[in-house]
């Protein structure tokens, strides 16, 4: 477990590490072109997996690749959010988009052990996921995180957020609201 956890830090340095680099991107082009960028960055680490997966230094590498792409996509998806909702659901928006993530987990845990379970190899006695199995499950990441950046780049502009004002005005706080 130890080893596991060792070879698992430097993708969350990684995704640690690119988070500010995230924000300045938003505030210069907009939370919309950082969650495009940052699907796009998963993508390529998923797609990556192809060539790279055949060894642990190959592994890793693409366990980076994806988180920097993780850490940037994980930061803009707030901001798109409270730039499209007005500010008395911004709560309920985030919320949402917490729910939503941790479905994605779920979901994507189960397809993923899915394909692991059918594309097995037998070895000393045993039944295990093979390579190909675990390739094929980084194709899939790949496919969702294209999936995604073609989805944000279809969000409108009014939806797209920005660091600066908003498109929704501010409900105004009366006597009676509060």
């Amino acid at each position: 477990m130890l080893a596991a956890g060792l070879w698992m830090a430097p993708s969350g340095l990684m995704m640690m590490a690119v988070s500010p680099l995230g924000a300045r991107l938003s505030a210069v082009r907009g939370p919309k072109v950082t969650l495009i960028a940052g699907s796009l960055v998963m993508a390529l680490g998923y797609g990556s997996s192809t060539v790279l997966l055949g060894s642990t230094w190959g592994l890793l590498i693409v366990t980076c690749v994806c988180n920097i792409g993780v850490g940037l996509a994980y930061g803009a998806m707030p901001a798109l959010i409270m730039g499209a909702v007005p500010r008395s659901e911004t709560a309920a928006a985030n919320s949402f988009n917490t729910l939503m993530r941790s479905i994605g987990t779920t979901v994507s845990a189960a397809v993923v052990g899915v394909v692991l379970s059918q594309m097995t190899i037998r070895l000393g006695g045993h039944v295990l996921p093979s390579e190909g199995g675990f390739r094929a499950g980084m194709l899939i990441g790949c496919a969702t995180a294209l999936v995604a950046a073609a989805v944000t780049l279809a969000l409108p502009a009014r939806a797209a957020g920005r660091t600066t004002g908003r498109d929704v005005p501010a409900e105004p706080v009366t006597a009676a609201t509060t």
